[in-house]
């Protein structure tokens, strides 16, 4: 797996960030569940893929049986962070008629991944088609988390489509490089659907040139690893 920090570092800051994310997630309604998430951004290159990928290894972690589904049907990256297959995936599936046939890509126990697939030339029709919403009712029922990888909210419409079907969207922004005009549009955007924003991923902060709780707390969190090193 090439961007799972979880697996790579797990005692890392940003390890404890994405088990921070779930926990909020969570604790985020006590009125219904939260199973389908959107995770998306204002614009390109913000990390919503890096951040779906590590959250649903983060709710995996704890034992939930978790669907990965990679639905930006335009510039696919969920097979790249997994290393596996885009052959075949969602867009394959709701092109056929028996979804209970489709094999999804099992990377842990419990984690589940469908790759985007053959790319479509109708990407907003596909995602806000009847079988786009029974597939995710089936699997709704299937998993306790479903996570939704989607084209970032300005450039295309597939976000606002999915979060109608969806029951929460978290919103990538990316530190020191995303517009802020068009992360408030983005919201703006979400809103107009009514969506629920769970809240907003602050992504890409440098935290090593920072001196503040997470730094330093990372070095609590291993110190006798560390000082075993230094013996």
């Amino acid at each position: 797996m090439s961007d799972i920090i979880l697996q790579k570092d797990p005692k890392s800051p940003v390890s404890e960030a994405y088990r921070t994310l779930r926990t909020n997630i969570q604790f985020a309604s006590f009125d219904k569940d939260i199973k389908t998430i959107i995770i998306t951004s204002s614009g390109p290159g913000e990390g919503k893929s890096t951040t779906a990928s590590n959250f649903a290894y983060s709710l995996a972690e704890i034992g939930k049986k978790v669907l990965l589904v990679d639905c930006d049907l335009r510039r696919p990256m969920i097979h790249k962070k997994f290393k596996i297959s885009n052959q075949e995936g969602l867009s394959n599936l709701l092109l056929g008629d028996e979804y209970i046939y489709f094999n999804f890509t099992k990377i842990l126990d419990n984690l589940y991944v469908i790759p985007s697939g053959t790319i479509p030339p109708n990407p907003a029709e596909m995602l806000s088609s009847s079988k786009m919403k029974i597939f995710l009712e089936r699997v709704r029922e299937q998993f306790d988390y479903v996570i939704l990888d989607t084209p970032p909210v300005i450039t295309v419409t597939d976000a606002q489509i999915l979060s109608t079907m969806a029951d929460g969207v978290i919103l990538v922004v990316s530190s020191g490089e995303a517009d802020r005009d068009a992360a408030i549009k983005a919201k703006e955007l979400l809103l107009n659907v009514n969506a629920k924003i769970l809240g907003v991923v602050l992504n890409k902060i440098d935290i090593k040139s920072r001196s503040g709780y997470g730094y330093r707390y990372y070095y609590y969190y291993g110190k006798g690893e560390e000082r075993k090193k230094k013996k």
